[in-house]
């Protein structure tokens, strides 16, 4: 690396991502002079020969006691990188539990820098570090509360009991759990059940205000979860197969539009859904011949108390509904 050059990180980090721009991101990782190789299988090792032919065609040298070659898990970047996952190296966390109280400003932002830093392990950060944040405010006025006490707690456990996330595979699908609230925006991304990462930020003070419908990546390969429901992409077909089994197979009997909503919603979320079914459920030609013969007859005749009495006395009549002539022989036949 060249000494004396105010941009000398920036201009090596270029040199190495030219060298090998054919490698990254199939089996190697360059951090400036940090070069991970890795591969699934030893048969597929022969990826290190490649990197080291590389390196001598550049005249570029590692020195061999600062290497490890075949091994499980190695340290990178402030992360342990193992075989199922990636945990917190446990060196760069294990003075967190003895870090004191801040008492001013730039003591809260060093340690939300290290806490930020490994913020993809920790579940909900953004809202967990929020009470200290408001002390990075312009012209906000350091007082040491329990909430932020709490907080600064909190973090320190967070950190020291992270948990193993996953490596990504490309060839499943995802999942992501979403939530948002006005405290923040939190979400999950998992594969087969297991976590890759946690992703979370703090609202800003327009966004507050002004509500606004969410976005999805729908255009993703993944199973996306809004509030513990699963959000369904703006797919006409699969909205109607779901209205559909909702509303017209045997076991849910043609249910009005709102118990079928209320039924959809414990399972399922999609932007104006209650009005699809209603728009669904109205234009159902079942429900339309059918709930008809349910309906309470209308009239005051029915129902007066009059008109109760007056049949009561006069003797027994048999009521009758409007063309139903069924009900009314006598006088169709004198017609």
């Amino acid at each position: 690396m060249s000494f004396g050059l105010t941009n000398a990180l920036a201009y090596f980090m270029n040199l190495m991502n030219k060298v090998f721009m054919e490698y990254l991101d199939k089996f190697v990782v360059v951090f400036i002079d940090d070069i991970l190789i890795y591969s699934k299988t030893e048969e597929e090792h022969e990826h290190l020969r490649l990197v080291l032919q590389k390196l001598r065609e550049r005249k570029l040298y590692a020195k061999l006691s600062k290497c490890e070659f075949w091994i499980d898990q190695v340290a990178f970047l402030g992360h342990i990188v193992l075989k199922g996952g990636i945990i917190v190296d446990p060196s760069k966390v294990s003075s967190v539990m003895d870090w004191k109280v801040p008492e001013v400003v730039k003591d809260v932002r060093g340690f939300l820098g290290l806490a930020g830093y490994y913020r993809r392990f920790i579940e909900s950060f953004s809202k967990i570090a929020r009470p200290l944040t408001s002390l990075l405010e312009k012209g906000a006025e350091f007082i040491w509360t329990k909430e932020r006490q709490a907080s600064f707690d909190e973090l320190k456990k967070k950190l020291t009991t992270a948990p193993v996330l996953t490596l990504r595979d490309p060839t499943k699908s995802f999942t992501v759990y979403c939530d948002a609230s006005k405290e923040g925006l939190g979400c999950a991304l998992m594969q087969e059940g297991k976590v890759i990462a946690y992703a979370s930020r703090q609202l800003r003070k327009h966004e507050i205000k002004v509500g606004k419908a969410p976005h999805f990546c729908e255009d993703e390969r993944c199973t996306i979860w809004y509030k513990n429901r699963i959000c369904v992409p703006g797919v006409d077909s699969i909205r109607k197969l779901i209205l559909s089994e909702a509303h017209d197979t045997t076991y849910s009997i043609h249910p009005g539009s709102t118990k079928m909503y209320y039924d959809l919603k414990e399972r399922f979320w999609w932007y104006a859904m209650k009005m699809a079914v209603a728009e669904y459920v109205v234009v159902c030609d079942t429900c339309r011949r059918v709930k008809a013969e349910y309906q309470r007859l209308a009239g005051s005749q029915f129902t007066s108390r009059f008109w109760e009495q007056l049949h009561d006395s006069l003797d027994k009549l048999r009521f009758s509904t409007t063309y139903h002539p069924q009900t009314d022989g006598q006088t169709e036949r004198t017609n």
